[in-house]
């Protein structure tokens, strides 16, 4: 019975939603997880609630959809405050992409600003970086393979690939095991707390009394520093503004359960 009313908690949140937009979503059912990050105030781990989160990350064609709707977020018309001079520079236009190979690609070049609104224009919300963190620990058949010295070798060759080459279209990797596509390999992608990410550069540093200026939710060191893709997206979040942009920072959104 508990596992009924768990998984019917995590498809209510999308049950609001057109049979199409719920199918870009998979549920996710939730539990006890311990982070690669070291909290101060969660040291033996933390329960995730129940929620949704998109099998794939935003395209270029859904955001152009979005830009359409709400002009605010065109290139031409966002404000400075919102987006930095690169936000959607690898468009032709601010209305076109300029390529239909692209309009099947992760969106990037887009702000936290400009991530955060195109997911709230759709009733969802950017996942926090637990969530992002959890659904990412899953491979194609287990819940969390971390623990598998092969498993982060092949997450860490996609880091070791020249950036300028060119994105392929999302949904061509095998889905993990909760139904979600591309977590590694394609792009970085915002969270809705990326600025709380306070992780030391050096670890040499991690003794360091004067870190406790950053106490609070943040994370402040790594837990397992054998984790070493996790380190580096954590390391790159931690870098950005909300306004800033890079050519391989896209996005997906989720939904919580209620």
């Amino acid at each position: 019975m508990r596992r009924l009313i768990a998984v019917l908690l995590i498809f209510l949140p999308i049950a609001g939603l057109t049979a199409g937009a719920a199918g870009r979503y998979a549920g996710l059912p939730g539990g006890a997880f311990k982070s690669a990050l070291q909290y101060e105030d969660r040291p033996d781990g933390q329960r995730v609630a129940p929620f949704a989160l998109m099998r794939r990350p935003v395209t270029n064609a859904e955001f152009l959809s979005f830009v359409k709707a709400h002009p605010e977020w065109r290139r031409d018309r966002i404000a400075n405050v919102f987006a930095e001079a690169r936000y959607l520079s690898h468009w032709r236009s601010a209305t076109d992409p300029g390529s239909p190979v692209l309009l099947q690609q992760p969106v990037t070049s887009v702000s936290w600003f400009a991530a955060n609104a195109y997911c709230e224009s759709i009733g969802a919300r950017l996942p926090t970086w637990t969530e992002w963190e959890y659904v990412a620990a899953a491979d194609e058949s287990r819940r969390d393979a971390r623990k598998d010295p092969a498993w982060r070798e092949r997450i860490l060759a996609w880091y070791s690939k020249p950036s300028n080459q060119a994105l392929p279209r999302v949904g061509l990797q095998a889905p993990n095991a909760y139904g979600i596509q591309d977590m590694h390999g394609l792009v970085w992608e915002w969270t809705e707390d990326f600025s709380s990410l306070l992780v030391s550069a050096d670890n040499r540093n991690q003794g360091d009394a004067d870190k406790a200026r950053f106490c609070g939710a943040g994370a402040l060191s790594m837990d397992d520093r054998d984790n070493y893709a996790v380190l580096m997206r954590v390391a790159l979040l931690s870098s950005l503004e909300a306004r800033d942009t890079t050519t391989s920072l896209g996005f997906r959104c989720a939904r919580s359960a209620p």
